[in-house]
């Protein structure tokens, strides 16, 4: 079956994987388990066989499926192995791990080894292990969850990181800046003049060039300061966080507060559940000045060429400072990171007829500036069927507009009391541990694993959500379950999109308040309305395409050329792996690396991505294409 004879519901990023949900174990629950015995025994075989270099025996340690999954612990890639063959000659082909301990706190939070449920049910049931991985270079958070096979304990899944530098420490806590600079020093700069010198980087070059300054950017950039790493972010927009402020109206994130945080500086303790978009907008212009990164606004990157010999980028920038005047520099990074969204050119269909159009308003969503306030008698049409597209619809309702919904196939809909019930509740929440903690129990999870999470998470949201369910499907809305019915969250992370949180549309739909045309497409566009495929003719004043964007890379081609481009793989996406394809990671082109996603995903991976950048400058690590 091809990619386009799938169904939506079924379909990935193009080139990437649709990965098996993973089946889950046989187990028996041992109320007498010794679990830090059980942990003792399994953490020692696994340091006597690694000093040994016996990693046939560090395999039989695991179950026959059992995985084990690395963020740089192993080597300088995100990696997950499944099976003893494939852990075998992931370990024959070298790695930097040393060893791995128990750890019985991590952040002042008591994590030592015990009995747990693996599965929400309660059906499986095993020991669960906190780690501290030693590399030959750092450490990281790891993680075990072990199976009792028969009369052995086995390790299910493996978890393994490297998420510090030995030798290159972050200045946190003890190791914090000064601030002064106390005895005699001719001609002395205080703190300003020192920071205007190192944003305008009039003296050096930047190791790293971030394009982009929304939570990807500065994510990054905090990271890599954190690491010494001197960087410089650019962005078009004339203002850090415009990226959020220039988008629709009313937009608020659909994810709670407690599993946005943003690294180093979290939200307070009195912010809103959902955070508004020019709220968010208002703190990363704070976080940037609170952290002192280095952002020039009203920057474009004119140029750009990359040089194998010296390992460089020539980038020639024009920028627009603040007094209007508009200047050119030339700066030679030795990586950049595109960090422009995890989506690339917005999907804007050109419709027959669109030059025609008399009306008040034809545009993508990305250029939706909000219903006006009074929109009594007036007749809009929503293209599309997702978040923007449904949140959109709601705001033309609200004011007034009668609206109509073109749904060409079917949306993957979850409520937003069920999003924080079933798939954030569980380890982020109000009361939840620490978001550290949560990452480490969210990503230590193989993908395989975690969409069998998600399976069942969606079984729970079809009884929770029954009635918004059937109430749309009946109104005309189709709706479906994601990927293998894993979801809307795994269609996110394999398609990145397809899916509403609902939070009021759905009702409006339900309720016949705001009308739904499924399964055709637009023929043109007339001068006071649209064509649909079927014949159907519509009114409409106000016609918004919520069509959604294409694959990032679209974007490096615009940005870089067509043959940086062409090197760079689809992003996006599973690989056999189960791990995100070129996100992260090597990207197939030297120097050029990609970050995104939303404020969960980016703060995470952040950190990984800028350990990797560290480790090049250090010549510690190569990149496989150099």
């Amino acid at each position: 079956m091809t990619e386009t004879s799938l169904p939506s519901s079924q379909r990935v990023v193009p080139g990437s994987v649709d990965i098996p949900i993973a089946p889950w174990p046989a187990t028996t629950k041992d109320e007498s388990v010794d679990a830090p015995e059980v942990a003792s025994n399994i953490v020692s075989s696994i340091n006597e066989l690694l000093s040994k270099q016996d990693h046939g025996g560090i395999a039989d340690l695991f179950l026959e499926n059992g995985y084990w999954r690395d963020h740089l612990g192993m080597t300088w890639d995100l990696r997950t192995k499944k099976g003893r063959k494939k852990i075998v000659s992931f370990l024959d082909d070298g790695h930097h791990l040393e060893s791995v301990e128990i750890i019985q706190k991590y952040l002042s939070k008591n994590v030592e080894p015990e009995a747990v449920s693996f599965r929400g049910d309660g059906s499986v049931h095993g020991v669960q292990v906190f780690l501290r991985t030693k590399t030959r270079y750092g450490s990281g958070p790891g993680h075990i969850r072990l199976i009792q096979d028969g009369a052995n304990w086995k390790i299910w899944t493996l978890f393994t990181s490297m998420t510090e530098f030995d030798e290159h420490p972050e200045p946190l806590r003890h190791l914090r800046a000064n601030g002064a600079q106390h005895g005699f020093q001719q001609e002395r700069k205080n703190w300003l003049e020192r920071r205007e010198e190192e944003s305008n980087f009039e003296k050096t070059d930047p190791d790293v060039l971030v394009i982009g300054c929304g939570q990807a950017g500065l994510s990054v950039h905090a990271r890599l300061k954190m690491l010494n790493v001197p960087t410089l972010i650019i962005d078009q927009n004339d203002n850090i966080g415009d990226n959020w402020r220039k988008r629709y109206h009313h937009l608020v994130l659909h994810d709670p507060v407690w599993y946005d945080h943003m690294p180093y500086i979290k939200f307070p303790d009195f912010w809103p559940v959902f955070t508004p978009k020019d709220k968010l907008a208002k703190f990363l212009n704070s976080y940037a000045e609170m952290l002192e990164l280095n952002v020039w606004n009203s920057t474009s990157l004119e140029y750009s060429s990359w040089d194998g010999n010296k390992k460089q980028w020539t980038a020639v920038l024009k920028r627009k400072k603040d007094d209007g005047t508009v200047e050119v520099r030339v700066l030679h990074p030795k990586h950049i990171i595109q960090a422009t969204g995890h989506s690339g050119k917005r999907n804007y269909p050109n419709f027959k007829g669109m030059e025609s159009f008399e009306g008040d308003v034809l545009c993508h969503s990305s250029d939706f500036k909000g219903a006006k306030k009074d929109g009594k008698g007036k007749k809009a049409i929503v293209i599309g069927a997702c978040n923007s597209a449904m949140d959109i619809s709601q705001n033309f309702y609200e004011s007034g507009y009668d609206v109509t919904i073109l749904q060409r196939s079917s949306t993957t809909v979850m409520s937003s009391k069920a999003v924080l019930d079933l798939l954030t509740g569980p380890v982020y929440s109000e009361d939840g541990p620490p978001v550290e903690i949560a990452d480490l129990l969210t990503w230590s999870k193989p993908s395989e694993i975690y969409k069998a999470i998600n399976a069942d998470a969606n079984e729970l949201q079809q009884i929770q959500d029954k009635e918004i369910l059937a109430g749309l499907n009946k109104a005309g809305f189709k709706t479906d379950r994601g990927p293998m019915n894993c979801g809307l969250w795994v269609k996110y992370l394999q398609r990145g999109g397809g899916y509403y949180i609902d939070v009021g549309t759905s009702q409006l739909i339900i309720d016949g308040k705001i009308k739904v045309k499924h399964g055709v497409g637009v023929s043109e566009i007339l001068p006071r309305g649209v064509k649909l495929e079927d014949g159907t003719e519509l009114e409409a004043d106000e016609i918004v395409c919520a069509t959604g964007y294409q694959n990032m890379k679209t974007v490096t081609e615009a940005i870089f050329g067509e043959e940086v481009a062409s090197k760079v793989s689809n992003v996006w996406g599973y690989d056999e792996e189960g791990e995100t394809k070129t996100m992260w990671r090597p990207s197939g082109f030297p120097g050029l690396w990609f970050h995104g996603g939303n404020l969960a995903i980016c703060r995470y991976f952040s950190q990984l991505l800028a350990v990797q950048i560290k480790a090049r400058l250090e010549g510690i690590s190569e990149s496989p294409q150099e």
